[in-house]
């Protein structure tokens, strides 16, 4: 019985992930919105404030770049709220939930959707990083290090962006939760070194979630080593992920 439960979860979440995707496939203006913020900030920040940031490292393009996959990704997921509002308020999910369908993957296959998008736009923005200058000693654990905190950290993200599409009253709250999470890496490590800030914000800076991933991964793609900033940061992405998860679920049940 629990097979045949698994089974029909498994074959069902890819039908809500292929239909998902499809829906990415058929706007790429997502993507290309998502990924074009980014690259032009990380232009901004390189060529024009680049030279009068001390930042500890001879090409500022490798210590930016942490900061703005995460700016990428905390973009990127606010589609997902949006699209999660939309099915909700088309009455979707009321109609999947008249079949016989697992109703968890409903959830899942947006959430899924977003990982695999937002890895687009990740990959996308490495490659004009490599085009700037930036360069990489880091070997295949470190890179593989990296990817799996990124992925943590969209996951993270994603059940967040899951409850405020669920419980939003409109298009524009929906979306605007992420503005937030924005704005959070200019708070932190992300553009320039926090002993460069003053006290209260340096204090908030060192101990919020985005300076912690920001330095766990910027010393995996440098060669450096990591310390306790990689447990800091997943300690933080395992977290947030799990509370939002929860909330998530609650959420969607009592609203549909």
């Amino acid at each position: 019985m629990e097979t045949v439960v698994k089974k029909h979860f498994f074959s069902d979440l890819s039908v809500m992930l292929g239909r998902s995707m499809r829906h990415i496939s058929r706007s790429m203006d997502t993507i290309v919105t998502v990924t074009i913020m980014p690259i032009a900030m990380m232009l901004l920040f390189v060529y024009v404030f680049g030279g009068a940031i001390d930042s500890g490292m001879d090409n500022y393009v490798n210590y930016l770049l942490p900061g703005i996959l995460l700016i990428a990704i905390a973009s990127g997921i606010s589609y997902t709220a949006f699209r999660l509002f939309t099915d909700v308020q088309r009455g979707i999910f009321e109609r999947f939930h008249s079949m016989p369908i697992s109703r968890s993957t409903l959830l899942w296959g947006h959430v899924l959707t977003s990982l695999v998008s937002n890895a687009i736009s990740v990959v996308v923005i490495i490659l004009v990083a490599l085009i700037m200058g930036f360069r990489s000693s880091a070997g295949v654990l470190p890179w593989l290090a990296v990817a799996g905190i990124l992925a943590l950290f969209t996951l993270a993200l994603t059940w967040v962006a899951a409850i405020a599409g669920l419980s939003a009253k409109s298009v524009d709250g929906a979306s605007a939760f992420s503005y937030p999470l924005i704005f959070l890496p200019f708070i932190s490590s992300a553009f320039v070194p926090t002993e460069s800030m003053p006290k209260v914000v340096r204090a908030f800076a060192e101990n919020q979630p985005v300076t912690s991933i920001v330095e766990a991964i910027r010393a995996l793609l440098s060669g450096q080593p990591v310390g306790n900033d990689i447990w800091t940061a997943l300690a933080w992405c395992v977290g947030i992920l799990i509370v939002a998860y929860f909330f998530a679920m609650r959420v969607y049940k009592n609203r549909v």
